[in-house]
């Protein structure tokens, strides 16, 4: 006797399948149970526009039913909806207070402040770059270069000078000054072999004033080179003029600066009596003065002052007191040249 296979029934599926709470997350695989075709129901469905049944032929392909028929559809209202996931409530945003006048001028304050601590910050660091620098000997002597144009003339040569025991014996002296000679280039102020001289250095430019006693007896040439040179190179220069004397050679005598219609009118070289020579070491300049009478004479056996000045020196500079003035000037201008530099608010004197 044959036995007829025993085959699971599946019950029916409920016209409303109740809502499930969490949607699968994964459709699963078809089983056999799910492949048998569903018994036929007694209760026909409830009409509705939305129940529309499969296409004829029981399949989704025009097919017809069979043991690997698709099951059904699900009418859309039967489908499980699946809640959405709770959100986390907003936090409430609390309203605008309203703009009063207090409340502006309170905003108006807060924006000026801020915009002046900026502003503030801004200046400051702009004030600490520019802060002033700590002289040093270095830029002391780089900013001496350009005193020439940057320091007024009658601080560089002073309407009057006063030589407390600058004079023979000690005496006291005074100078007038009489003129200032335009600054000029170095090449037709100084003799060409003192120009020679103080090739090393170089000359940027070239200052001269000359000046007379309280007699009116004498008169002075001083100037000033103002030199391109370094720390070291006047250094040198310096050292060379000491060892080979060469600012007691008559060879190397400066100029003169005649004014004419003044007391210094017929002050050429011929009546050049005295000199001085001085390589400053801490200021790029050569300071210089010669000496003359005014009255014209001519001197035939000029002497440099640091021969004259000397204790027993009989020769006609030492004893007319010329070599006094050509020392005593150019070293009061030299003094005040240095304190000019050091500190630009003291007055030579």
């Amino acid at each position: 006797m044959t036995t007829e296979p025993h085959h699971p029934v599946t019950p029916p599926v409920p016209p409303f399948p109740p809502p499930t709470t969490t949607p699968p997350l994964r459709s699963p695989a078809p089983s056999p149970v799910d492949t048998l075709p569903p018994p036929p129901s007694t209760t026909p469905p409830p009409p509705s526009s939305w129940a529309a049944g499969p296409p004829p032929g029981g399949g989704t392909g025009g097919q017809g039913g069979g043991p690997h028929a698709e099951r059904p559809l699900p009418r859309p209202h039967a489908l499980a909806t699946a809640p959405r996931p709770e959100q986390p409530p907003h936090p409430a945003t609390a309203p605008r207070p309203p703009r009063t006048p207090a409340r502006l001028a309170t905003l108006t304050a807060s924006t000026i402040l801020g915009t002046g601590l900026i502003v503030g910050a801004a200046a400051g660091s702009w004030l600490a770059s520019d802060a002033p620098r700590t002289p040093t000997a270095s830029t002391r002597f780089a900013d001496a270069r350009t005193a020439w144009r940057s320091v007024p003339v009658d601080t560089l040569f002073p309407r009057a000078l006063k030589g407390s025991g600058a004079g023979p014996g000690g005496a006291d002296r005074a100078w007038t000054r009489v003129a200032v000679a335009p600054d000029s280039t170095c090449t037709n102020a100084l003799d060409p072999l003192l120009l020679k001289a103080l090739g090393p250095v170089g000359c940027t430019r070239l200052l001269r004033a000359t000046y007379t006693d309280a007699t009116t007896s004498s008169v002075t040439t001083v100037g000033m080179v103002f030199t391109q040179a370094d720390e070291a190179a006047t250094n040198a220069l310096r050292t060379r003029f000491a060892r080979e004397k060469l600012a007691e050679r008559t060879d190397l005598m400066p100029r003169t600066f005649p004014v004419p219609g003044t007391v210094a009118a017929g002050f050429g070289d011929g009546q050049r009596a005295s000199w001085a020579i001085s390589i400053l070491k801490d200021v790029p300049v050569v300071v210089y003065a010669v000496s003359g009478f005014a009255d014209g004479r001519t001197v035939t056996d000029p002497q440099p002052a640091t021969l004259a000045t000397a204790v027993g020196a009989t020769s006609a500079p030492a004893e007319s007191g010329l070599a006094h003035e050509a020392k005593g000037i150019a070293d009061r201008v030299e003094r005040g040249l240095r304190r000019t530099v050091n500190s630009p608010t003291e007055q030579p004197g």
